[in-house]
């Protein structure tokens, strides 16, 4: 696989089908790596094949997958598929920025605020080292263990949980083919670069960035300088640093959809990073599916493919890692919740007055606890309110086995009773999860 790569691994995220996650079809003229979703394969970019091959391959690759019973779509295509095979229907989803790193001394000399960065890395002492592959390819040494402990940090911040397919973190595979960059302050490892070859272009993809949260301002900038330079000494001219999705000309729908979930991924804040770094083109990015097939399917056969199989099952690890859009969620909700029980009639749904304006003065208290929380995670106010709500549920549990079920006789009245009981329970599990992953 590896050998083909190399002849023929033009597409830009060629080089990660070599990770873990993908399954393989081959015929006499290339490759296709792709995800089974169970209900389609979806290719990881274009075939890997000879620009002469590059439209056969992919006939024969969607016949194979008919044949199996699946659709079929191809992710980060770029045009060079597209020329080759105008009969694939496309969807922009984002765009890549491109540097000849020739030119990047230049790019920095003319941008003050790149500079200032980099300037206030330094200023914290932060330094940049490459890293040899065998440092990086030994499970024992220092370089590996500081790295692994980074990725396991940086993940545990995330809003959304791991997702598979080309997102996947994996940059100890095939470490000889890769280059490696660390930022270290105070002789620890702070941030690493992992770039990835493509091959046929004689490039560099800067695949991961990996750095800890309280890392100095300027980091990110000071390890792409640095790798920048090394590729231009190298003799590249092509380095990219990735998809930044759902950026440029892409449909209503998909600017949509970025609108709505900014709170779990900052679309517009990933391509303003790579946007400052002042690339020298910006190049469309495709997600192609054959034009009998639909479209609304080939989003939905690529999302589950990130989702590592299930769209449910990675909503519900989402929202049990409390991502800030969760927890606002829930302040929200306390909102007509606290407002319809001060309103209620006391004696019928609450063993005494009192009893029914301590809890709406506990709510008022929980409430602003979650929007404060919402704001910036703060883990001791995370366990704070995690706790105040399990006890919210177990009292809350004891007074409608006690008071409220026996004087219920409506269907109204059970719904109320449940919800009351399930509201807190739930809330107190998604407070408990996001503690438990943020200090993982």
């Amino acid at each position: 696989m590896l050998t083909l790569l190399r002849d023929y691994g033009f597409n830009r995220t060629s080089f990660q089908v070599l990770e873990v996650g993908f399954r393989y079809w081959f015929c006499a003229e290339g490759c296709v790596a792709y995800a089974d979703t169970g209900k389609a394969w979806v290719a990881a970019g274009a075939p890997i094949a000879s620009d002469a091959a590059l439209a056969s391959v992919t006939e024969a690759f969607v016949a194979a997958a008919r044949a199996q019973g699946r659709r079929v779509c191809f992710f980060a295509t770029e045009t060079r598929l597209l020329s080759a095979s105008p009969e694939l229907g496309t969807i922009q989803v984002g765009e890549q920025p491109v540097w000849d790193p020739a030119g990047w001394p230049e790019i920095v000399q003319s941008s003050r605020s790149l500079r200032e960065q980099i300037r206030r890395a330094r200023a914290k002492g932060v330094k940049v080292r490459k890293l040899a592959a065998e440092d990086v390819a030994n499970r024992a040494s220092p370089e590996r263990k500081a790295m692994e402990t980074l990725i396991s940090r940086w993940l545990s911040t995330r809003s959304m949980a791991p997702m598979g397919f080309l997102v996947d973190l994996q940059p100890f595979d095939f470490p000889e083919e890769r280059r490696y960059f660390a930022a270290e302050r105070g002789g620890a490892i702070v941030a690493f670069l992992s770039a990835i070859p493509v091959y046929a272009r004689g490039g560099w993809f800067i695949e991961d960035l990996v750095r800890q949260p309280d890392a100095p301002n300027g980091t990110g900038e000071m390890l792409i300088d640095q790798a920048m330079r090394l590729f231009a000494a190298e003799g590249s001219h092509d380095v990219t640093l990735g998809l930044a999705p759902l950026s440029g000309d892409v449909n209503r729908w998909l600017a949509a959809a970025r609108a709505v979930s900014r709170a779990l991924y900052d679309f517009r804040g990933v391509r303003a990073f790579k946007a400052k770094l002042k690339p020298d083109r910006w190049e469309p990015t495709y997600l192609a599916y054959p034009r009998d097939g639909s479209p609304v399917l080939a989003v939905r056969d690529v999302l589950t493919a990130f989702a590592r199989g299930s769209l449910s099952r990675f909503g519900v690890e989402t929202i049990l890692r409390g991502p800030a859009f969760v927890v606002r969620v829930l302040a929200a909700l306390l909102v007509p919740w606290t407002i319809l029980l001060a309103s209620v009639e006391a004696r019928r749904w609450f063993p005494a007055p009192w009893v029914k304006w301590a809890w709406v003065a506990f709510d008022v208290v929980v409430m602003l606890g979650l929007f404060v929380l919402s704001s910036r995670f703060r883990p001791r106010l995370a366990r704070l309110l995690a706790a105040a709500i399990t006890l919210d549920a177990v009292l809350t549990l004891l007074e409608a086995l006690t008071f409220n079920v026996p004087r219920a006789h409506t269907a109204m009245d059970w719904l109320v009773v449940v919800v009351a009981c399930l509201a807190p329970a739930g809330a107190a599990t998604v407070l408990w999860g996001a503690q438990a992953t943020r200090t993982q």
